[in-house]
């Protein structure tokens, strides 16, 4: 299934609305929280840089990976433009093959994980993450929560028309398998005023709290926290984003 290819560059464009500077400090409250010594880390499904790029400024030694060759390419415009070095592999997680070990930090954020449809790839990741994560280590994700992709998304249409890009995002939630499918059109306008079209489909796997919780701690995680929408609470009902901590 082709994703994030075409879209991958105007992602950034399509999605300004987003506060990246409060991602790196809520990522940085939970490390000072869990009293973890992180240097280095690991980013998977690391994207176009957004939080890549604001985590290496701030001094942590960072490699990225993701599975779009499109999306590092925009992230390694992105880090030249402002001079940052950044070591980026293309790769899919789900297949994860990594051999530095006794990493301080694992992170994957902005729901990279809910596109693992699969339960054998989640909990394959996470069997990866605890293994090359140095004793104590600290692992820190998040998802897009049951309630958002199944009530909020699921079954819904959005669109919107901007100066160079309009869009349609039609989406068809699947409560049998537990996958929402997102089809999405859009039109880039040209230089010359014409504009090009391109779709994408994209799927992404509803995942219960408890079951994430379930499979870290089969994965050998202790410690593990849930937390709802950017607090330190645990997720309420309709908590649209559902981040965990865990530590080897």
């Amino acid at each position: 299934m082709d994703q994030y290819r075409d879209f991958a560059f105007i992602y950034d464009e399509l999605m300004d609305d987003v506060d990246y500077d409060r991602w790196v400090e809520y990522i940085e409250e939970i490390i000072k929280s869990e009293g973890a010594e992180v240097q280095n880390i690991l980013e998977l499904a690391c994207g176009t840089g957004n939080l890549t790029i604001p985590l290496t400024k701030k001094g942590y030694d960072i490699a990225g990976i993701d599975i779009s060759a499109e999306m590092l390419e925009v992230a390694m415009e992105k880090a030249e433009e402002e001079g940052v070095q950044l070591v980026l592999l293309q790769q899919d997680i789900a297949e994860l093959d990594f051999d530095v070990p006794n990493l301080d930090c694992i992170l994957c954020a902005c729901d990279g994980f809910n596109y693992l449809t699969y339960d054998d790839d989640l909990e394959y990741v996470f069997s990866k993450a605890h293994e090359l994560l140095k004793e104590d280590g600290i692992f820190i994700f998040d998802i897009s929560s049951y309630y958002k992709l199944s009530k909020v998304l699921g079954n819904n249409t959005f669109a919107e028309k901007r100066e160079d890009v309009v869009y349609m995002w039609q989406n068809y939630f699947d409560p049998e398998e537990d996958l929402v499918e997102m089809e999405l059109t859009f039109f880039v306008k040209n230089e010359d005023g014409t504009f090009d079209r391109f779709d994408e489909v994209h799927q992404q796997r509803a995942y219960e709290t408890e079951d994430i919780l379930e499979k870290l701690a089969d994965a050998g995680f202790r410690d593990i926290k849930a937390y709802g929408d950017f607090a330190f609470e645990k997720p309420k009902k309709d908590a649209e984003r559902v981040f965990f901590v865990g530590r080897k």
